[in-house]
């Protein structure tokens, strides 16, 4: 739930809203004649916001290019029966 508080308001009272916001989590609604106006959110919540709008595809992308590559296990080609191994093409 976020805390509402009108523009005026939210002028004199700057300081201790970003402290609100930073130290307690708290999310603040400006409003302006009772209608939402703006919200204060902190870095964090941001950062997931524009995850957000990130492409589902770019997301998925980004994930698979940042894990990381796990090597096979040569004893377990014979453990499992595994014939054939794969070896990654050096480049010319």
């Amino acid at each position: 739930m976020a805390y509402e508080i009108p523009v005026t308001q939210a002028r004199a009272e700057l300081a201790d809203l970003i402290n609100r916001v930073v130290y307690a989590g708290e999310r603040v609604v400006v409003t302006r004649h009772g209608k939402p106006l703006i919200a204060l959110v902190s870095a964090a919540d941001l950062e997931r916001l524009d995850a957000l709008d990130t492409p589902v595809e770019e997301r998925a992308v980004t994930t698979v290019s940042a894990a990381h590559e796990v090597a096979s296990a040569s004893r377990d080609h014979h453990r499992f029966g595994l014939t054939a191994e794969h070896h990654r093409a050096t480049p010319s």
